[in-house]
């Protein structure tokens, strides 16, 4: 009721015809290597029987949540840099920001369970199957949406509180909290705060809980494993390869005041465009008994 701005023109990343279209060039290739290296590691999980295992179950449903993190963002923007004119609606852009958060938290707690599933499986390996069963993996899934949903909701509800009368010019190319709420004709110091505390603090726990826990399973595969302890440790390390290349630009994002920095949208792009294509590279490449399947696919 007091939000007269109806839609909001996205700066994008230059002004310049031939930029835009190398860049559309070559997001247009990442997109496509994002929808190809997860589908694939999504059909290779459901067909092949031999990865019908508590860890490819959770990695299925990363490559799900990537493809759906990815496609929130990147049609949109892809099509803005073929068009003169960059616009979304206000309902747009409020729906684009749920989605955003939505699957962003999804992913992090996602994360989290594979790294419990790493801990289970080393520390209680005869337990492991009856401790990491089917339901009990649903129930950890459906948890990772759960929480998604309720972290993305607080974003929106904080948001379209907000009243909007203009400026109108987003200095992004999609639509985030951190560049909203500036454009509110209120003053915005608590709502940054609430925000910083949501999506910043939560960014950091998140990410000092996986990192405390991936080494204290490094440590004991050094220490306590030796037959596999090859295999152990390239997929753990390729995990927490894909934990830090996720959350350290999340991180520095959102756990600091929201002021305007050259980098930002550097930054934004490598967990909106990048990580979605890397996780399924980092998986094929460290895992013999994935390559396996694809090659059998």
């Amino acid at each position: 009721s007091t939000t007269t701005v109806k839609k909001f023109f996205l700066v994008g990343f230059t002004e310049s015809a031939m930029l835009q279209y190398i860049l559309f060039t070559t997001f247009l290739i990442i997109y496509a290597m994002t929808w190809l290296g997860n589908v694939i590691i999504i059909t290779a999980v459901i067909t092949d029987q031999q990865l019908h295992k508590p860890m490819y179950f959770l990695l299925g449903n990363l490559a799900f949540i990537d493809l759906s993190e990815s496609s929130v963002t990147l049609p949109k923007m892809l099509w803005d840099l073929l068009s003169e004119v960059k616009t979304i609606s206000f309902q747009g852009c409020i729906t684009q920001m749920f989605f955003f958060h939505f699957t962003g938290g999804a992913v992090g707690i996602l994360l989290i369970v594979m790294a419990l599933d790493r801990y289970v499986a080393l520390h209680k390996p005869l337990q492991y199957l009856n401790i990491m069963n089917h339901n009990f993996l649903l129930r950890l899934v459906a948890g990772a949406w759960v929480g998604g949903f309720f972290h993305s909701i607080v974003q929106v509800a904080l948001v379209i509180q907000l009243p909007f009368c203009g400026p109108n010019f987003l200095d992004n190319f999609y639509c985030d909290v951190p560049q909203i709420i500036k454009l509110a004709c209120t003053d915005i110091y608590v709502v940054e705060l609430l925000m910083v505390s949501n999506s910043g603090l939560l960014t950091i726990l998140i990410f000092i809980v996986l990192i405390v826990s991936y080494a204290v399973i490094l440590i004991k595969i050094r220490t306590h494993i030796t037959e596999g302890k090859h295999k152990a440790f390239s997929t753990c390390g390729a995990q927490a390869a894909v934990v830090s290349i996720h959350f350290v630009p999340c991180i520095f994002i959102y756990a600091r005041p929201f002021q305007k920095l050259v980098v930002d949208k550097a930054m934004s792009s490598l967990y909106t465009v990048i990580t979605p294509m890397l996780n399924p590279i980092i998986y094929t490449l460290r895992n013999t008994e994935m390559k396996n399947a694809i090659n059998r696919l």
